[in-house]
């Protein structure tokens, strides 16, 4: 099955469709604001099956390595395990005692196996929200500070080229990383776009380093090369997309989730995973180290 332009890949409509990752040859991802963990098939179209519902939203997760079934979630107001079997085990609240109410947002593993969390206040106010490092067998640390909705971040294939989106701001920066840290270094604006762009969510950077972005209000995710530049305009049939990843059994397939949030009188499409096949394939799935 070759898909040419952007398909509907499962019949359910979500209301937030963000944290995708390609994981044991299967989608998971998100509804965030319902706190569901969802899973599907990446070579036919199908419904989405529920791995797991929080009663907190459920940010994104991250595979633990060497445990099967394992995940580490960005989840309620801070980092939880969530086990194949058994009660969620909380690992680190970050913003439980935040002046305005906060919660997760996105996350990622890096190829160094650490775990990166942005958090965001409900409201969305401007510099409250931040990137947390969380480090193995180290206490977790704000990485970046000041940001209102942080997503991503997204790694290169050597884990040491981060893409951080800011979204309201139309922001993506770009840092260097310490491969044996994780410090942040040499931060750089990547893109600046303007109100009628989209505002930019969900990346992935695909096998050649490319950055893939999706832009939520703008009906279209974009591919950047290295320098900045636009490289490849997708247009969409709904217009929030959220969250994105390639998969597939080639990792060429782009998958699209996108959001109902918001919006008064919703489209057919809108909420509605999307996918479309592209030439170059994306990087495997990093795990997080237990």
């Amino acid at each position: 099955m070759e898909l040419t332009e952007p398909t509907v890949w499962a019949p359910d409509l979500l209301e937030l469709g963000e944290g995708l990752r390609w994981v044991d040859d299967r989608l998971v991802l998100v509804d965030l604001l319902a706190g569901r963990l969802l899973e599907t098939d990446g070579d036919r179209p199908g419904p989405l099956r529920e791995l797991r519902r929080l009663d907190v939203p459920l940010g994104a997760v991250a595979p633990l390595a060497g445990r099967v079934g394992d995940w580490l979630a960005a989840a309620g107001t801070g980092v939880t395990v969530l086990p194949a079997t058994g009660d969620a085990r909380p690992v680190a609240d970050l913003v439980a005692d935040a002046p305005e109410p906060t919660r997760m947002n996105d996350a990622v593993a890096d190829p160094h196996g650490r775990f990166w969390a942005g958090s965001m206040t409900y409201a969305g106010l401007p510099g409250q929200g931040t990137l947390y490092l969380l480090a193995p067998g180290a206490a977790p640390v704000p990485a970046v500070t000041g940001l209102t909705i942080p997503n991503g971040p997204a790694f290169d294939a050597t884990g040491t080229t981060m893409y951080l989106a800011d979204t309201p701001r139309g922001e993506v920066d770009r840092f260097t990383v310490d491969r044996t840290t994780g410090a942040l270094h040499g931060r750089e604006p990547f893109l600046r776009l303007a109100d009628s762009d989209g505002s930019p969510d969900g990346m992935t950077v695909d096998a050649a380093g490319h950055l893939w972005v999706a832009l939520w209000g703008g009906s279209a995710v974009r591919r950047y090369r290295p320098d900045g530049t636009l490289d490849r305009h997708i247009q969409l049939p709904a217009r929030q997309p959220a969250g994105i990843c390639l998969g597939g059994p080639d990792l060429r397939r782009l998958f699209i989730g996108t959001a109902r949030l918001g919006l008064t009188e919703p489209g057919a499409t809108d909420g509605a995973l999307l996918a479309v096949d592209v030439e170059v394939p994306g990087l495997p799935t990093a795990t997080a180290t237990g």
